[in-house]
């Protein structure tokens, strides 16, 4: 059909078509051979959790994550940055899973879940990402996650004094290198302020 000149619409009950869809192949054949594109938007999943999290509108939409242990934990290794929400789409019945790894990597951070939008169903969740527990009862149906922004560690007196006395006992048996990885990730303090320490206390 796409040869035949006919006007064809891909339409969607499950949201705006192509976002984590099949429907992408589609659209990267008519762009192979050049055949014109519109889009008229629909529902979009992504659009409604961000407006509904309260985060900052500056996201990454990832889609969905990687389903085995080793891949998502490099996703998410790569994904720790700062100044941008996060936005996923999970199964609901893999989310102990999900927020089990969110908790190593975006322990300093709020989340939203957004379940079944717009339809009868529909379920909110709002948490700090250390706080929010494992779900004991399953949930049903599909997941909208959004983390917020990176949430940037303000080091009161107190906090540096226990942190250098840390960072001491660790550089008895640690490299300089190895104390920086494990202290910044530890108490989610940038690697320049481990660093700095680590000078100060190698003299």
């Amino acid at each position: 059909y796409l040869n035949e000149g006919k006007i064809l619409s891909l339409i969607s009950d499950a949201g705006t078509p192509v976002l984590s869809d099949p429907g992408n192949i589609i659209i990267k054949e008519c762009i192979k051979n050049s055949h014109k594109i519109f889009t008229v938007p629909g529902p979009s999943a992504v659009a409604a959790a961000v407006s509904l999290s309260g985060f900052g509108d500056k996201f990454l939409f990832y889609g969905f994550l990687p389903k085995t242990e080793n891949e998502l934990n490099t996703c998410l290794k790569k994904l720790d940055i700062e100044g941008f929400s996060l936005v996923f789409f999970i199964p609901a019945i893999k989310i102990n899973f999900y927020i089990r790894h969110f908790k190593k990597y975006f322990s300093n951070r709020d989340i939203f879940i957004a379940r079944e939008m717009t339809k009868k169903y529909e379920t909110y969740y709002r948490e700090s990402v250390n706080g929010i527990s494992a779900f004991k009862t399953q949930l049903k149906g599909e997941l909208t996650i959004v983390i917020s922004q990176k949430n940037k560690k303000k080091l009161l007196t107190t906090d540096y004094i226990k942190i250098e006395k840390q960072v001491k006992k660790y550089l008895k048996s640690y490299t300089v290198k190895d104390v920086v990885e494990l202290m910044s990730k530890k108490e989610q303090v940038p690697k320049k302020v481990i660093y700095n320490l680590c000078i100060k206390n190698k003299k």
